[in-house]
């Protein structure tokens, strides 16, 4: 079986001391034993860790180390969002228990069940037979749960407390603007364009759905015949808003072969959608329309704005970095990458 964790990287431990006796505070029958704790080395964002005591295990989310832009990386609201999702779309993880106890591991966290079975990154697993098959059926079962997830009645869930549909386009737009505004670290000349652009082609909404917000193949955990999505993970971004928004989101995440080498290989080797098999982003968009019945003429703008959201995250990453809050090498080129993902931004406008 492939290693998914990683030992703990220096600077992102956790006081295992504080956080074991929290756990047998908190969690009924747990076993006696040393707790161990190994981290998940793929995310860029919130760390994310895996806690085992004998033959229990469990992952626990908090948020980056250094100062976080307002309003993210907001443990509380994504343990509520997976407590209410978890009971109508079971592929969300069972969430245990939060805490905003800064003297545990300095942070607010929580702690959510750990499921096992195949994530697909940048390669399927050694010996994996007929790729080109499951390349297929994965990217029927991606699309097709994204359906399901913008199937569900929002107004039956706790999320119909916590967000305001209404507007949700506009605000995406101007916050990320500002977002990136305040996270800049340079000039990019194309962005002035770009984000006039949104403005003036704003286009009307469809009815609201729940979004994930970060839909993307890593995010996503399979069975082993690869028949089924058994887990959906990173909920911090969801919401309730327009669904396409989380299409477009998906989309810029499902690269291509033909796609700028630095889109491809900006953040190490491309994801595993530029092999042989996997959707284009047109048939991906089309099984969407088919499975959901909605009008996806417009979609070349959520992809657009997809691009830049992307770039702003990538660019909120490399603030971090330039400013000495994170030592992490992996983030030293974030900021190129943002200036690439810019200007993909601005190509796809002109579809």
């Amino acid at each position: 079986m492939v290693q998914d964790t990683i030992p703990v990287r220096s600077g992102e431990e956790l006081d295992v001391g504080k956080l074991g006796a929290f756990l047998y505070d908190k969690i009924k029958d747990l076993p006696e034993g040393e707790l161990v704790v190994r981290q998940f080395g793929a995310g860029h964002s919130n760390l994310t860790y895996m806690l085992a005591i004998g033959e229990w295990e469990a992952v626990l989310r908090r948020p980056p180390l250094g100062p976080v832009a307002a309003k993210a990386h907001d443990m509380e609201r994504e343990f509520k969002v997976l407590s209410s999702l978890h009971l109508v779309f079971p592929i969300a993880p069972k969430p245990l228990v939060f805490s905003n106890d800064m003297k545990i591991i300095g942070s607010p966290f929580f702690i959510m069940e750990r499921r096992r079975g195949v994530v697909l990154n940048t390669v399927f697993p050694e010996g994996t037979i007929d790729a080109v098959t499951i390349a297929r059926k994965v990217s029927e079962v991606m699309v097709d749960q994204l359906v399901a997830l913008h199937a569900i009645d929002y107004k039956k869930t706790a999320l119909a407390e916590m967000v305001k549909p209404d507007g949700f386009l506009e605000r995406q737009v101007q916050g990320w603007i500002g977002r990136y505004e305040k996270a800049k670290t340079s000039d990019i000349k194309e962005v002035e364009e770009l984000t006039k652009w949104f403005t003036e082609h704003l286009p009307q909404s469809g009815e609201p759905a729940i979004i994930h917000y970060d839909y993307k193949l890593n995010n996503a955990m399979f069975s082993n015949d690869y028949e089924e999505m058994i887990g959906l993970f990173d909920w911090e971004m969801t919401t309730v808003g327009d669904p396409l928004a989380d299409v477009g989101a998906a989309l810029s995440y499902w690269m291509e072969p033909n796609d700028p080498s630095m889109m491809l290989y900006g953040l190490g080797d491309p994801p595993i959608t530029v092999k042989e098999g996997f959707y284009s982003r047109d048939e991906f968009i089309a099984r969407y329309a088919e499975k959901s019945g909605r009008d996806v003429s417009n979609i070349h703008y959520y992809l657009t704005f997809a691009y830049f959201k992307l770039a702003v995250i990538c660019q909120q990453i490399y603030y971090r970095y330039y400013n000495g809050q994170t030592k992490d090498k992996r983030f030293a080129h974030m900021g190129d990458f943002t200036k690439v993902l810019i200007q993909q931004a601005l190509k796809s406008t002109e579809k």
